[in-house]
């Protein structure tokens, strides 16, 4: 993975998002899946650890493993079969005067997924697209729709073209949410799961306090032709 110059600035929020190199799958079924949210897990931790030497050969569950203190914050997060989304922060830390947390940790999940990929499938060379995308997240609004917009990237799986001709059938539209585990869009429905440990809510703006407000902005997004087509500030690549 390429180095990032620029600064990612403690307070402020981020859309963070890469895909594979050539738009190639980086997730080819549920183990791969499982394994880059493990990571996604333990390498938001200050701390280096080792997944086979620290997890596999303790015979330690990921999810149990004491990470210490974490680099960055997660609101929101979805995982598609070439790219994934992030929405995040910088930790807070008082006493932590280190720039480019962000990068800090992008950088050892894209390796340590790169280096698990590369070795259960015997290739070589570069798995993502050389720099991960980065977007600027500057007021409620913005925010708002970027929740909506990331834990709803996963029905274009279930009917492609959903955002120009709208969903053709909405009952099975959210039962297919529903079911998709791959994001964080299951935690805001406050279901029980161990990938709720990914979330760190309290370093994000309370805008649903209640599953019953989440459905709301989904389902307003969903039904929202204006908003279902719009590209607001969401970075001209974003997958």
């Amino acid at each position: 993975m390429a180095y990032r110059k620029e600064s990612f600035v403690e307070g402020e929020f981020y859309h963070i998002y890469s895909r594979g190199n050539s738009k190639q799958k980086i997730f080819l079924d549920d183990k791969d899946r499982e394994r880059f949210l493990k990571l996604l897990y333990l390498c938001n931790s200050e701390n280096s650890i080792d997944f086979r030497e620290d997890i596999v050969r303790k015979n330690i569950n990921a999810w149990d493993f004491d990470r210490g203190r974490t680099i960055v914050s997660i609101g929101a997060w979805v995982l598609m079969p070439n790219h994934f989304h992030l929405y995040i922060t910088p930790s807070l830390r008082k006493s932590d005067f280190r720039k480019n947390k962000i990068t800090e940790f992008m950088r050892k999940l894209l390796t340590s997924y790169s280096k698990y990929f590369n070795i259960k499938y015997r290739r070589t060379g570069g798995l993502f697209e050389s720099k991960f995308k980065s977007v600027h997240i500057d007021d409620d609004v913005q925010a708002k729709y970027l929740f909506s917009y990331i834990h709803l990237n996963p029905l274009k799986l279930f009917q492609k073209n959903w955002r120009e001709e709208g969903i053709h059938d909405k009952a099975k539209a959210l039962v297919f949410l529903d079911k998709y585990k791959w994001s964080s869009y299951n935690d805001y429905l406050l279901k029980n799961r161990i990938e709720s440990k990914l979330l760190d809510k309290k370093s994000f703006p309370d805008y649903f306090s209640t599953k019953k407000d989440f459905k709301k902005e989904i389902f307003e997004w969903i039904e929202n032709e204006s908003l279902r087509k719009s590209d607001f500030r969401r970075g001209k690549n974003s997958p």
